[in-house]
């Protein structure tokens, strides 16, 4: 089993909520509010506040996962040689990988990103950011379900 398996199966289920349910609940709820906010054109109500607010939390809670992650887990492995094959470094680095589109989204939602531009580009860059991060969570979960000995070369 990939590193980023074991690390989801492990003390459970406190590993499963904390690593996986808790960012791609926050992720999911900020996706599937974009798509209202997309479809209705409304920008000032409580669903645009649900998205902002879970897109404000996402980042710095996934900023937290991804340092503890690679101060307890990354460096570890690298340092001891502890990787259990190619799939297993892609399947850790694509779940760490999601920290940039979400520190993006809370950048964004706070202001602190494209704060000049209009709505419109904000929202663009918001739907880019979401895409980016439903992506690589998913390719981390399909790695992560692989076994790791397939290709590992003798």
């Amino acid at each position: 089993m990939t590193h980023y398996m074991e690390l989801l199966t492990t003390n459970q289920p406190w590993n499963l909520l904390l690593y996986m349910a808790i960012p791609v609940i926050l992720a999911e709820t900020v996706a599937v509010t974009e798509l209202f906010l997309l479809l209705k054109r409304d920008l000032g109500g409580g669903l645009r506040r649900l998205n902002r607010v879970a897109g404000i939390i996402a980042g710095p809670y996934f900023l937290g996962v991804f340092a503890y992650l690679l101060a307890t887990a990354v460096i570890p492995l690298t340092a001891t040689g502890g990787w259990r094959g190619p799939i297993d470094v892609l399947a850790v680095g694509f779940y760490l990988l999601g920290v940039v589109p979400l520190a993006a989204i809370t950048l964004l939602d706070t202001g602190a990103l494209a704060r000049r531009q209009d709505e419109g580009k904000r929202l663009r860059l918001h739907v880019v950011f979401v895409a980016m991060f439903l992506v690589v969570a998913h390719i981390a979960m399909i790695l992560g379900m692989m076994n790791p000995g397939i290709f590992m070369f003798m």
